[in-house]
């Protein structure tokens, strides 16, 4: 069984993706950073991604992520508090513990595709 099987499938990931991005979106440290983006769009890309992770039959469509992230000077620790919403989100929804170390370690692991700052703190 996938793990995307483990978490309820579509319905159970659909529900995660909308409520992880409406949380960056509106939070107070990164939500600027979205401003010019279009909500239901990232969504479409974060449910792809966070999909063809856990082992679905789907197809990531978006640009690499490295490609994605470049025009935008992403700190550390915006990095961080997105990967901390991501734990808190997966925390609420039930995520198994296995199933969430390796999402988070996953998206750690792409640090260096979204931000040249590899610290945690914002300079």
């Amino acid at each position: 069984m996938s793990d995307f099987e483990r978490i309820g499938g579509e319905p159970a990931l659909r529900a995660i993706v909308e409520q992880f991005v409406d949380r960056c979106f509106d939070d107070l440290m990164i939500g600027f950073m979205f401003r010019r983006a279009q909500r239901e769009r990232v969504k479409t890309f974060e449910y792809q991604h966070a999909a063809a992770h856990l082992g679905a039959p789907v197809t990531y469509e978006g640009r690499p992520i490295a490609a994605a992230h470049a025009p935008h000077r992403i700190m550390g620790g915006q990095f961080l508090r997105r990967l901390t919403i991501l734990r808190e989100v997966l925390d609420a929804h039930g995520v198994p513990d296995d199933v969430r170390a390796g999402w988070l370690a996953y998206h750690e692991s792409l640090r260096g595709e979204v931000t040249a700052d590899i610290g945690s703190e914002c300079r």
